[in-house]
């Protein structure tokens, strides 16, 4: 197997190894949940770094990233001539329709649903559905508006497309482009994808790969569908899917960044640039005009700032502006001090001090919480060494939460119900976590948590102390888990 990820190093192609450590620091320093980056220019790899625990052959789940592998199957198959972006989708899945389909729903065709124009308000199936295919054709609600109109952002469509790809082929859609690129490319053969229901891959956010093998990826399109003299996708359906086809600006979280418009599932940029997109920060950034890509995989959901603005304007700031089209003189002190922050980079944790005067009042004090939204009845935080653990109750029983003391535990959440490899069937384990808890302040205590499993998620459980009281206030962000973790909560000690 070849890989067609190449390295070098930056100044050979114009980007001092200063700027680089300026995007890592100013990342670091804002207290940023970041795993991962690569910096390719010119097809070639100029830095990468990991955020321990991560490294180089984790497989990260890439959630909508997904979307665009999904893309390149159907412009594989359409440059078969397997099927046309003008062909209706429900001629593919007859079998799906319900006895009166809805016009709009028999006229919608599959570019339709490359650039997030369907028909339907929002991605038709709901977290307990088992067919989500047949939502797709016969959904909870009925059509409001013609497809190929509105931009909306419908991640069933996504998922629709990827079953037409093993209908069409008899392969799964990674499969398929495993063996028609991706491993030819150097791809992660053990790279996989999370099931929807009825057991087939989730091709709307369910990739699990690397951030090498993404680069990999993005180097497909960048290179216009032509990797190192061979062709694995036409150069018009990169182009097509590359540029806008439809104005996004009023369904964009961040107008300024992404709210550029969109293509066949990528979304256009600020300055002529195009990213595949996964929510919490799985991203890769294509720069045309630089001849530059920037991938990275994170976890901030839920962050104030969201994800885009810090990593893409950051990025911006630091490198992009400054790089030239000339090589730059070697500075092996510069680079020296690169590679030696990028060999000690450890995943930020949250800000705060690791003792406190009221540690030692309420360590291995119970308290007694009044009713509330989770259902806990009664907690204890009890301090040992580097660490600590919360004893605490509920209606599935009573639950340990262990956490380092202003570092992380690296352990299990204590909830074993969550779906695994298949939505909506239990894993039967706890997903892996990094826990850590510091004081904020001489009363408040923190817990945070950050589930780095096949599904990525984060909580915080903010606990303010007073002389007999407490006040515990949950919020969580997590995509069909953690629903557990988000409320408020008072009590006293026993």
């Amino acid at each position: 197997m070849k890989d067609v990820l190449r390295y070098t190093r930056p100044e050979v192609l114009g980007v001092h190894p200063a700027w680089i450590r300026e995007y890592v620091e100013e990342m670091n320093a804002r207290g940023k949940m970041c795993h991962s980056f690569l910096m390719m220019r010119h097809g070639q790899v100029i830095a990468e770094g990991y955020w321990k625990p991560f490294h180089e052959n984790w497989l990260h789940r890439m959630y909508s990233v997904s979307k665009t592998f999904v893309s390149a199957a159907i412009g594989m198959l359409c440059d078969e001539g397997k099927l046309s972006l003008e062909d209706r989708i429900a001629d593919y899945f007859p079998d799906k329709l319900p006895e009166n389909p809805h016009p709009y729903i028999l006229e919608m065709t599959i570019r339709d649903m490359l650039m997030m124009a369907t028909c339907h308000k929002y991605s038709t199936y709901r977290g307990t559905d088992m067919d989500w295919l047949q939502t797709f054709f016969q959904p909870h609600w009925e059509p409001d508006h013609k497809a190929g109109t509105e931009f909306r952002y419908d991640t069933s469509a996504s998922y629709t497309l990827d079953v037409l790809v093993k209908r069409l082929t008899g392969k799964d859609f990674l499969t398929y482009l495993k063996d028609k690129y991706l491993r030819e490319a150097g791809f992660s053969e053990n790279a996989w994808c999370v099931e929807a229901p009825e057991g087939e891959l989730w091709g709307g956010s369910g990739v699990m790969c690397t951030t090498r093998d993404l680069a990999r990826f993005a180097l497909l399109f960048m290179e216009k569908g032509e990797v190192d003299g061979k062709r694995y996708l036409s150069e018009e359906y990169i182009r097509a899917a590359t540029t806008k086809q439809i104005d996004n600006a009023g369904g964009s979280d961040d107008m300024e960044v992404s709210g550029q418009g969109y293509g066949y599932q990528i979304w256009m940029q600020w300055k002529g640039c195009y990213a595949f997109l996964g929510m919490g920060g799985q991203m890769a950034v294509c720069v045309p005009e630089k001849d530059f890509v920037f991938c990275c995989t994170s976890d901030m959901q839920g962050d104030a700032d969201g994800y885009q603005i810090p990593i893409v304007k950051t990025l911006w700031k630091t490198v992009l502006d400054k790089m030239t089209d000339e090589p730059l003189p070697q500075d092996d002190e510069a680079y020296g001090a690169l590679q030696a922050l990028l060999g000690s980079l450890e995943v930020s944790v949250p800000f705060g001090e690791k003792t406190s005067p009221m540690a030692e009042k309420i360590n291995g004090v119970k308290y007694v919480l009044g009713e509330n939204p989770m259902g806990m009845t009664d907690f204890t935080i009890a301090f040992e060494g580097e660490g600590g653990k919360v004893t605490y109750s509920t209606p599935r029983g009573e639950k340990v939460f262990a956490f380092g003391l202003g570092q992380y535990a690296d352990t299990f959440f204590p909830e074993t119900h969550y779906s695994g490899k298949r939505i909506n069937t239990p894993l039967g384990k706890g997903y892996r976590c990094l826990n850590a808890g510091v004081w904020k302040d001489e009363k408040r205590f923190l817990v945070r948590s950050y589930v780095i499993d096949d599904y990525f998620g984060n909580m915080a459980a903010e606990f303010t102390f007073t002389e007999n009281g407490v006040h515990l206030q949950i919020t969580k962000t997590a995509e069909w888990f953690m629903d557990e973790y988000a409320g408020s909560a008072d009590g006293k000690a026993e």
